[in-house]
């Protein structure tokens, strides 16, 4: 809270009273922007790609880090149309980095640089560096985690031939028949690896996913699936894109090793979909209280204690992180193709959305 308060005392002793006196209009769109800017502060961790000595000089890539969460917290649908709204707007061109229009980079431009950023991860190094800055030291009471679909424009890959299973007679084996056992799940491997390993397990092309909606339809869509953990407050912790087939389940246990590793927490919430024993297992080494409600796959459910109950609905916290970021953050408009640049691009309204839930903004 102190780090947090030191943010306010900048921004509104120093940072406001600079821009208002350099700027001829500061609206509060401008306000909002210029103060999730100073709390995100992406271009500290951008990273050179290479030394220029020759040729022409290149664009500022931390300018450019600065526009790309300007254009996920104006939830601008394209390049092309932010390009436009900088060329006009005096005062979001200065706040991005560029004094005059001629230095605005050109459309093909951010979309090289965009690649080099989703080359280097940057959007997970800046996430990561600010929950463990801010939050590092504190204790949530509830994580709530959960995913949601991202539809892509881009054709689905075709999915990878199985190897066919031997085949046996029904029954027990004949005397000295010998049989392969079964090798452990991904669940089960995951138990023993690191989130970089479990995560590199993860399917990440883009296919076909279905989910079952509140009415019991199913919906297909075509494209990705993001993985959040959301603390309390909106404060997104952790997340992980996949393929939209992933099953929710795949992703709990790296996901939760994830937000383990940066802060702590007392109780994670889950859905029916993460109802596994493996899941309850290692959230309990974790220290923590898994409250997930009995999936109707397992026989008969089983209600909940009434304590338990008051908890769990604190879980629509990450239902409401994944409204924002499809309804105000870009989540919606994905223009790009590949999982890199499309985990880029939801990133870039993952830290803007983390600062105003930070800041207390969100509502």
């Amino acid at each position: 809270m102190d780090k947090i308060a030191e943010i306010w005392s900048r921004v509104e002793r120093s940072l406001f009273p600079h821009l208002q006196e350099c700027l001829s209009v500061m609206t509060l769109q401008h306000r909002r922007l210029a103060l999730v800017l100073e709390v995100v502060r992406v271009e500290e961790h951008v990273r050179p790609t290479w030394t220029q000595w020759r040729g022409r000089r290149r664009k500022d890539r931390k300018a450019l880090a600065r526009a790309f969460v300007a254009k996920a917290c104006y939830n601008e649908s394209t390049t092309k149309s932010f390009l436009d709204r900088l060329r006009v707007d005096e005062t979001l061109r200065r706040i991005c980095g560029w004094e005059m229009r001629s230095q605005i980079p050109s459309e093909s431009t951010f979309s090289r640089v965009f690649e080099e950023f989703a080359q280097t991860a940057l959007g997970d190094a800046t996430h990561e560096a600010l929950v463990m800055a801010y939050l590092g030291e504190d204790v949530f009471w509830h994580v709530s985690r959960d995913s949601t679909e991202i539809d892509a424009r881009e054709k689905p890959a075709a999915k990878p031939k199985k190897e066919p299973m031997p085949k046996y007679r029904r029954g027990r084996p004949k005397k000295g028949e010998e049989r392969p056992k079964p090798g452990p799940t991904r669940i089960e491997r995951q138990l023993t690896q690191t989130a970089a390993e479990a995560i590199a397990e993860l399917s990440v092309i883009c296919d076909v996913g279905t989910k079952i909606d509140s009415k019991g339809s199913k919906r297909h869509w075509v494209g990705y699936k993001l993985h959040v953990d959301v603390g309390d407050g909106g404060i997104p912790l952790s997340a992980i894109t996949t393929s939209a087939s992933v099953h929710d389940s795949q992703v709990a246990i790296p996901l939760a090793r994830m937000t383990a590793e940066r802060t702590e927490s007392l109780y994670d919430l889950m859905d029916a979909a993460y109802d596994a024993k493996l899941i309850r297992g290692f959230c309990h080494q974790l220290g923590h209280v898994a409250i997930i409600p009995q999936s109707a796959r397992h026989g008969k459910v089983e209600p909940m204690e009434p304590d338990r109950v008051r908890r769990y609905n604190n879980r629509t916290t990450a239902e409401r992180f994944n409204s924002r970021l499809k309804d105000e953050f870009g989540g919606r408009m994905v223009r790009v193709r590949g999982k890199p640049k499309v985990h880029m691009h939801l990133m870039f309204g993952v830290l803007a959305i983390f600062a105003e839930a930070l800041l207390g903004l969100a509502i």
